[in-house]
């Protein structure tokens, strides 16, 4: 009787420690997620595609798709829905996770990239406005396009913002207006961005001629230090006033850069552009990527935002080289189109490939500092666009 005991508690014994394993709750869907978090991970490491945020991003996914992980890591549900709130027992990825939910990290995200950029060259050249308009075709493009594949406004919306080449906005977006595509817009807007050098540089060489692609344009004037304290301070107010939902993330930017071109404020500043900004990162990355569940992305909806994804970076491309090619012809070859690709968002990269590509024809031709200005023309029109989207589907 003792023996059979024994044989039934060491039965039962076993039974608990292997149910109690991943081994026996893992789908294939999380195998396939595993899969493509080592490909991200590849790509951050190897190929130093975006590093500071794929990593993160990539970490996050592998970690919350390692079976039977998402209870210790995430928490319990207390029903079949996987939403935010429904959780007991809360784990370390809930708790990072609450700086997406409540939108707290993209405005600090870009409190540190105001803090990190001259709007200098856009307040020397305000044309390059122009620019940065022109290059939000792609979100628009995109609006269009998910709704015709039958999204709902809101959801098309959080697709669209994927356009502006601006990870933090469409994080922005998403979480307000379509909180069960967040994973997957998020992802997308990231792979792209680290990507942007593949996308943009053949659209580049095919959009323009060798002649155009020589145009050396003169040398911006000084900005003075008032002007440069002004801005930040205007372009809050008229924001705020016409545009209110867009007025976090802008209001944010424009507080950082107040900070770096006051001069009063060194500490906060340095802090906004190192340590915030780098633990912010961290934490964003990590909590994007603990929501790609493999029974969440791997959908028909993910292929469908991933395609709508890459459309609107080549149509935000498009619309910026064909509005500076315009321009080019305006001012009778005083600007060169190649800058018209850095009207995406995507700060300082967009701006860097263009210089890169005006170099390949002329080694003595310096496009970086004129292509700053639509850049940071584009990270304000990216989340102008972001307040359009809110005020009308919000």
């Amino acid at each position: 009787m003792q023996m059979n005991f024994l044989a039934l508690d060491l039965g039962k014994v076993f039974t608990d420690l292997w149910e109690s394993m991943g081994l026996s709750q893992g789908t294939w869907q999380n195998y396939v997620m595993l899969a493509i978090s080592f490909v991200l991970m590849f790509l951050a490491i190897v190929k130093k595609f975006e590093p500071m945020l794929l990593l993160p991003i990539a970490f996050g996914m592998f970690l919350i798709n390692i079976p039977g992980a998402e209870k210790v890591l995430w928490g319990t549900y207390t029903d079949d829905a996987h939403t935010y709130d429904l959780v007991t027992d809360r784990g370390l990825l809930w708790y990072l996770y609450y700086g997406v939910d409540k939108v707290i990290y993209p405005p600090l995200i870009f409190l540190g990239i105001g803090a990190m950029t001259d709007f200098g060259p856009l307040i020397a050249n305000p044309k390059s406005m122009i620019i940065g308009a022109g290059a939000q075709l792609g979100i628009f493009i995109a609006l269009f396009g998910a709704i015709l594949l039958g999204f709902s406004g809101a959801e098309a919306a959080a697709i669209a913002i994927i356009g502006g080449a601006d990870g933090p906005t469409a994080i922005y977006v998403a979480k307000t207006l379509a909180e069960h595509l967040l994973p997957m817009i998020a992802i997308a807007a990231y792979s792209y961005m680290a990507l942007i050098p593949v996308i943009q540089k053949p659209i580049m060489r095919l959009l323009t001629t060798k002649k155009e692609r020589a145009i050396r344009m003169k040398p911006l004037r000084q900005v003075s230090k008032v002007e440069k304290i002004i801005f930040p301070v205007a372009i809050t107010l008229v924001v705020g006033i016409f545009l209110p939902d867009a007025i976090p993330l802008v209001g944010m930017l424009m507080l950082g850069n107040l900070f770096r071109e006051s001069g009063v404020v060194e500490r906060l500043s340095s802090q906004a552009q190192n340590g915030l900004m780098n633990t912010v990162t961290i934490f964003l990355g990590i909590a994007v990527g603990c929501k790609a569940k493999g029974d969440v992305f791997l959908t028909t909806d993910t292929l469908s935002i991933i395609v709508i994804g890459v459309v609107a970076f080549y149509c935000g491309t498009i619309g910026g080289l064909l509005t500076a090619k315009i321009m080019c012809k305006v001012t009778k070859g005083k600007i060169n189109p190649l800058i018209g690709s850095a009207g995406v968002s995507a700060v300082p990269m967009a701006a860097r490939i263009s210089e890169d590509v005006g170099r390949e024809t002329d080694p003595q031709n310096h496009l970086l500092m004129h292509a700053m200005g639509p850049n940071v023309a584009g990270v304000i029109g990216s989340a102008l666009a972001a307040g359009i989207l809110l005020a009308v589907f919000g």
